[in-house]
């Protein structure tokens, strides 16, 4: 008798093992919607629509409900913090110092649409985006190009895409080594633009809307679309992100 309810325990402490391990997820990612400027509407939506990704995908996705709790203790259970149409000065000095440690430790950065309109002051950061905001026209419909078709998540963007964003005209490269996938063709809408003493003229040929690097240890990848709140109902556009995100936290294609 006692030999049958041994072999019972043993069976359900495997099955809870099995079950446990089947539970976890591939990786956990921070998601960070803080803004202290500009408030995109398309926030609520972006953040269902990853959360989303992450049920399809199996990785996590926890929403960060206040800075306080943005520590090195927190982030030691994500593999990438993924920032959101985040603007202005977000984080304070200490913050900084978390986040620079975080990346330092091997793990990734996702920056989404205004994340390149957060934090100009901080330098590293700025090199981590790898690219800043300058300015912007008024939304427009135009061409996309794919730079890098190696690179998954951008097959929806094929044969000259058009798609209807903000596009962002970017200050110069902030650090070697940027991987541009996905450009605009500026010769398919008007990039002219001018808010009192900022111009923006474009970028020229190349005008870059996606890309990615490995920085300081570890990964950083940007994307300029995502402003409007259909985008994320978009299956290109999802699948773009998606690729953007797990490229982050793994470092796999």
């Amino acid at each position: 008798m006692k030999s049958i309810k041994s072999l019972l325990l043993l069976a359900i402490l495997t099955i809870a093992v099995s079950f446990q391990i089947q539970a976890q997820k591939q990786f956990k990612a921070l998601l960070v919607t803080t803004t202290r400027g500009w408030h995109h509407e398309s926030i609520h939506a972006g953040v269902l629509a990853i959360q989303q990704l992450g049920v399809k995908n199996f990785f996590q996705v926890d929403l960060l409900e206040d800075n306080n709790g943005f520590t090195d203790k927190t982030l030691a259970n994500y593999q990438v913090v993924i920032f959101l149409n985040t603007t202005g000065d977000i984080f304070n000095d200490e913050e900084q110092k978390v986040m620079e440690r975080f990346i330092r430790s091997g793990k990734g950065y996702m920056g989404i649409h205004a994340a390149a309109d957060t934090e100009y002051d901080w330098a590293w950061y700025t090199q981590l985006v790898g690219r800043m905001f300058h300015i912007h026209p008024t939304i427009q419909s135009a061409r996309l190009n794919v730079l890098d078709a190696s690179f998954p998540g951008l097959e929806g963007f094929a044969n000259n895409k058009q798609w209807t964003d903000e596009w962002y005209e970017f200050g110069p490269d902030k650090v070697e080594g940027l991987h541009t996938i996905l450009s605009i063709d500026e010769t398919s809408y008007n990039p002219n633009v001018q808010w009192g003493a900022k111009i923006g003229k474009g970028m020229g040929k190349l005008h870059p809307i996606a890309w990615y690097h490995e920085f300081d240890g570890g990964r950083a990848f940007y994307t300029n679309l995502g402003h409007m709140p259909t985008d994320f109902s978009d299956p290109t556009y999802l699948s773009h992100i998606a690729a953007g995100i797990i490229w982050a936290a793994t470092g796999k294609k």
